[in-house]
């Protein structure tokens, strides 16, 4: 077999790989007389059809088997021998002339990139310092209050925060439009649901009332579904039919029962809600920790990335997008995923080779500790514990993130890092962005 390789544009490889000759031929031939002794052919009794028959009858035929076969078994053995490390499905080009008894074929692919860690010296991570106060656990009180609201109606005008019950028409050029009506909607005015300008110029609306409102469509096609609305202006005539305002529930033991405790105990209903904040306040800290590892470790090592890699990652997230929109048919298109897919694709190749450089292995306690505390969110923990460790398949993500957790602290080790005063809410609120 004789292989010879080229470089083409980025990580992309050329290899040529040539057959020998002698060897198709004698896998031919010994094809060739297996098959005799069952091949039927009319004018021959079975098993005894001369050899060159088969030859002029299956011969050609064959020979393309053996051929196709010998391209996939030596493709593996040619990168093995050119210490190549092959991504994606490789494009085969078949050079086969059977009178010139050439038998190869070039396969362009790509490869894994080789590169040597950066250096981390001199580095600085900033960690977030935060507890939860007395003023967060109110808040999130409150939340929770406006979470089990309820409504009534008023007879005063509308204010921001209220919720409408209306009728609407769009014009457009004195024209209605496609999408531009409604029948006894309810909008909930300060959400920003609506058009822009259209919830704000409903304060002070009451029941009853008739309303104009000239807006102009925002110029992004995106957020609207016809493109010939982008930027054009519009009137909607609005009609009320009812303003109600919210009404927060006490915070009493009616409340606690509602949101889980039975025996309305608000007292520990409160406790579980700091614990809870707590719990969440440290991994919104390890997350903004290791998404600057992360940052960190993309800054100090530029790779290639074999664009392979990245269309299957971009395929994973629009596949994730699909579940997540159970029902829907559309398709994004690939650009929009692109960015966070070429992300992932460096840190995972990034990751798996600073975790050979330095013999990093999954901490068997660490993942049990993981799995503990994923199983202290269920009514029987110890079920869930077992739930995990019963199939090793359920236990690997726990395993991997673990892993790369253990990074996470292997950086850390490396760098300086110092503590930043925050809030429970700066982080919690920022994640909501994120």
């Amino acid at each position: 077999m004789q292989v010879a390789v080229e470089n083409g544009q980025g990580l992309e490889r050329r290899m040529t790989v040539g057959l020998e000759a002698d060897q198709v031929d004698a896998e031919v031939e010994k094809r060739l007389r297996e098959f005799a002794h069952s091949a039927r052919v009319p004018g021959f009794r079975p098993g005894k059809v001369p050899l060159k028959v088969l030859r002029q009858r299956y011969g050609g035929q064959m020979r393309q088997e053996v051929f196709g076969e010998l391209m996939r078994t030596s493709f593996s053995e040619a990168v093995a021998k050119e210490e190549l490390r092959p991504v994606g499905v490789p494009r085969i080009e078949p050079d086969m002339d059977v009178s010139a008894r050439r038998y190869a074929y070039r396969a362009v692919f790509e490869v894994l990139p080789r590169f040597e860690l950066g250096r981390l010296d001199g580095k600085t991570l900033k960690r977030p310092v935060a507890e939860v106060a007395d003023a967060d656990l109110e808040a999130m009180l409150m939340r929770l209050r406006e979470q089990q609201r309820t409504w009534s109606v008023v007879e005063r005008p509308a204010q921001l925060s209220d919720r409408l019950k209306i009728s609407y028409t769009g014009t457009l050029d004195g024209e209605p439009f496609e999408g531009g009506s409604a029948e006894d909607i309810e909008v909930e005015l300060g959400l920003g649901d609506m058009l822009p300008g259209f919830e704000e110029g409903l304060v002070g609306v009451q029941a009853g009332d008739e309303r104009r409102l000239d807006l102009t469509f925002p110029d992004f096609p995106d957020q609207h579904p016809s493109e010939h609305l982008s930027g054009k202006p519009v009137v909607f005539t609005v009609r009320v039919g009812e303003v109600a305002e919210p009404v927060l529930p006490e915070l009493n033991a009616d409340f606690a029962r509602g949101l889980g405790f039975p025996d309305g105990d608000l007292d520990g209903f409160r406790l579980e809600l700091r614990q809870n904040m707590e719990r969440e306040l440290k991994e919104l800290i390890q997350a903004r920790v290791k998404e600057q590892v992360m940052d960190l470790l993309l800054e100090v090592n530029r790779i290639d990335l074999p664009e392979a890699l990245v269309r299957e990652e971009i395929g994973a997230l629009k596949q994730q997008i699909r579940r997540n929109l159970r029902g829907s048919n559309f398709e994004l298109p690939d650009d929009l995923f692109r960015d966070r897919a070429s992300r992932r694709v460096a840190l995972g190749l990034i990751v798996g080779e600073l975790i050979k450089a330095n013999g990093i292995e999954v901490d068997p306690k660490r993942v049990r500790e993981m799995v503990e505390g994923l199983a202290s969110t269920y009514e029987n923990p110890q079920q869930a514990i077992d739930y995990f460790y019963a199939d090793q398949e359920r236990l690997a993500p726990v395993e991997s993130l673990t892993l790369e957790n253990q990074v996470v602290d292997w950086v850390l080790d490396q760098i300086r890092v110092e503590d930043e005063p925050t809030t429970f809410e700066k982080l919690s609120t920022a994640a909501a962005v994120e």
